[in-house]
């Protein structure tokens, strides 16, 4: 996704400078948009939950002095971690597309 996510912004910024507002690229920029939206969600939704999962865990440990819980709450730490290093990612290049959208708008009213 981070390939692709970066692939596509730069695709846009030379496409962009090129080529200046057409309202092909504007709709296809509005689409990636819903699309990066949908993917941001998702994965907001699996870190939330995995992070749930983690503390319900480790708390479960705490009280019952089971081994396997600290195992487990160790193993659902490892996927949160990513999980979350991911989300950071799609949350602050998402932002990116907006000011990308700004640009265009801005371009479309120059004339360019």
């Amino acid at each position: 996704m981070k390939k692709y996510f970066t692939e596509y912004r730069l695709n846009f910024r030379r496409r962009l400078e090129e080529e200046g507002y057409s309202d092909e690229l504007l709709e296809e920029h509005l689409r990636k948009i819903a699309f990066f939206q949908h993917e941001r969600l998702i994965h907001l939704l699996v870190t939330i939950l995995f992070a749930l999962m983690t503390l319900i865990t480790i708390l479960a440990f705490i009280f019952l002095k089971r081994i396997s819980l600290l195992i487990l709450g160790l193993l659902f730490l490892g996927l949160t971690i990513p999980y979350i290093s991911h989300y950071y990612f799609l949350e602050n290049n998402t932002q990116q597309l907006y000011k990308d959208y700004d640009d265009l708008m801005e371009a479309k009213r120059s004339g360019k």
